[in-house]
């Protein structure tokens, strides 16, 4: 090997084994930092949507498309809907769920326990009755409140939907009581199935106009939709309430379907988590809201979904930052995992490198002292024999002995090996060892 490569490596051996222990020191601050932070997501989260065919359950699969792209898989948990769904987010059953506004006991608890990424689409309050049922009760076949259903047959939802909550209030805002109304509480499909036979007069869902079962009835024969003329009134009553309209012809143009504007009262859904939801997976499904619900619909223009308003509980940081600014600048152009690792470290890093440059300081100077040190513990040796030779206090050592040890030191520094930079103080070494020699041999 040539001399120049031996002595540059020799130089690097160096360099490194005094970086070595702040290098360490370094590396363990990360590996704490990335423990305490724990920056990369779970593989696996649980999303409660709600009964087979439902809104809810429909965009929980647009919710797992979307974030398999990512390696995450959403297990989704169905359920009878927004009470229930709440429920499995205070118990730790599920990560995220869709509630419904104002459907669901939402106390001050939940408001340090449920955080919220914002509303996503709004859930008219759909009231369908019987042509048939309006003629037999009311002699008419179109009703025009609610106070017109005294007497009916009306299913309003499984418990766990959150809509007999809903209605049970409207009821009371109209001064109904409820036992002037037979009330029943089937699921969705077995009571469609029982409207459609006739042993149901009204069937009260709460869902987005892409279910399947409000699609079929707002096209059944003998099926009409009750219009909330006061929908205005509700929403100024009720904070989570809103006035929507569904206008002429939007359900089928070339039917005319329905033949004039309906007015409904609408609460928003939002997309809930846990406390212990992942940051991470808070903003991924932040993101992938934006994506799925910033199109237009019957109830709303393009991009007035996903909201930061009508939430019961506090907005989460990230679903503001996605809702209002997209996807972070480094994930535009890096991996999720990788951007996701700089963004949640990089504050740790900082402190860490702001910590380690100033201990770097000491580097220069222990490289120095690592170096030397090679030359000039052999100066304790030579000391030694220069004294025990120049010591009048007893008789000296013979000189051949001391010479011989003088021999044995300069064989072993001829074995040092230092850096070109440092062979100055190795030859002075060498130097002052030959003159302990010729002064030993004068003396003798």
């Amino acid at each position: 090997m040539p001399h120049n490569i031996r002595y540059t490596l020799l130089s690097l051996r160096d360099l490194l084994a005094s970086l070595g222990p702040f290098a360490l020191l370094t590396l363990l601050l990360l590996a704490l930092a990335y423990w305490w932070l724990d920056p990369n997501p779970p593989k696996r989260v649980v999303l409660a949507t709600g009964p087979a065919q439902s809104a809810y359950d429909e965009f929980g699969k647009r919710y797992a498309q979307s974030l398999a792209r990512y390696g995450i898989q959403v297990e989704l948990l169905p359920s009878q809907g927004s009470s229930a769904n709440l429920e499995l987010l205070r118990t730790g059953k599920a990560d995220l769920g869709f509630v419904q506004g104002g459907s669901a006991d939402i106390g001050y608890d939940d408001e340090e326990a449920i955080t919220s990424l914002g509303s996503l689409f709004v859930e008219p309050l759909w009231l369908f009755y019987r042509e048939d049922a309006a003629m037999r009760l009311k002699q008419r076949p179109v009703i025009q409140s609610l106070s017109d259903l005294a007497g009916w047959r009306v299913n309003v939802g499984t418990p766990g939907s959150g809509v007999p909550r809903l209605f049970s209030t409207l009821l009371d805002v109209n001064r109904i009581d409820r036992q002037q109304l037979q009330l029943s509480e089937l699921e969705q499909t077995p009571a469609t199935v029982a409207f459609l036979d006739g042993q149901i007069d009204a069937v009260v869902f709460a869902s987005a106009p892409e279910s399947l079962m409000v699609q079929m009835l707002l096209q059944s024969p003998g099926v009409r939709l009750l219009d909330f003329t006061q929908s205005e009134a509700y929403s100024r009553r009720f904070g989570y309430l809103t006035p929507v309209v569904m206008p002429q012809g939007v359900v089928d143009l070339s039917k005319n379907i329905p033949e004039r504007d309906m007015h409904l009262v609408a609460s928003t859904t939002s997309l809930l988590a846990g406390a212990k939801t992942h940051p991470a997976i808070l903003q991924l499904f932040a993101q992938s809201a934006t994506g799925l619900h910033s199109g237009g619909s019957w109830f709303n223009r393009a991009r007035e979904y996903p909201s930061l308003e009508h939430s019961e509980v506090p907005i989460s940081p990230e679903a503001v930052r996605a809702i209002k600014s997209g996807p972070p600048f480094l994930q535009r152009y890096l991996p999720f995992w990788l951007a996701n690792l700089v963004e949640r470290m990089w504050l740790a890093m900082g402190l860490i490198l702001a910590l380690a440059l100033p201990l770097s300081r000491v580097v220069p100077p222990l490289y120095t002292f690592r170096i030397r040190s090679r030359v000039f513990r052999w100066y304790a040796e030579l000391r030694s024999i220069e004294q025990r030779f120049t010591d009048t206090s007893e008789a000296p050592p013979p000189v051949g002995e001391l010479l011989e040890q003088l021999d044995q030191l300069e064989s072993r520094v001829e074995q040092v090996v230092v850096p070109l930079s440092y062979t100055d103080e190795l030859y002075a070494l060498r130097s002052n060892i030959g003159l302990v020699r010729k002064k030993l041999l004068r003396k003798g």
